[in-house]
């Protein structure tokens, strides 16, 4: 595949992972946005206050260049460690963009929880989420999507 000077792909074929976010605080839908993007690739994140966006969201997944990030649901959760208001919905996206398509995140500067909770609400408190779609779902993944080698 050709490559310009910075290294990445011939524009036509480059991949890009860009938000689509659910969160009430975007003016827009997740579809309306990846609708202006249909060639590229898109991320999608989402939380408690946004599950009234979650059915297009869930739509989204017939699209083989969108993938959810699951970032900071700590945040947006109803309730305290576990999390549980958050499983469901969790469980939602993840049956519907499976492994290779949903990306832990978080952004502990927001979190009303430990760096440790954020982690094993995903490791430890999801019995849906184990083995090799654990390793998937905590970075492996994420680092497939954007194209980064993981040395092993």
């Amino acid at each position: 595949m050709a490559r310009g000077r910075t290294g990445r792909r011939a524009r036509g074929a480059r991949r890009r992972v860009v938000p689509a976010d659910c969160r009430p605080d975007r003016r827009t839908s997740p579809g309306a946005q990846t609708d202006r993007r249909p060639h590229g690739r898109a991320a999608g994140s989402r939380g408690a206050p946004a599950y009234r966006f979650q059915p297009e969201l869930l739509a989204l997944a017939k699209f083989p260049n969108v993938a959810v990030k699951a970032t900071g649901q700590p945040g947006y959760a109803e309730d305290a460690y576990p999390f549980r208001s958050c499983h469901r919905h969790l469980h939602r996206c993840f049956d519907a963009f499976g492994p290779e398509r949903m990306f832990w995140g978080t952004d502990i500067t927001r979190m009303p929880c430990s760096w440790r909770q954020c982690v094993t609400v995903f490791t430890e408190e999801l019995p849906w989420l184990q083995g090799r779609d654990l390793d998937l779902v905590m970075g492996e993944a994420v680092c497939n999507w954007v194209g980064w080698r993981l040395s092993g």
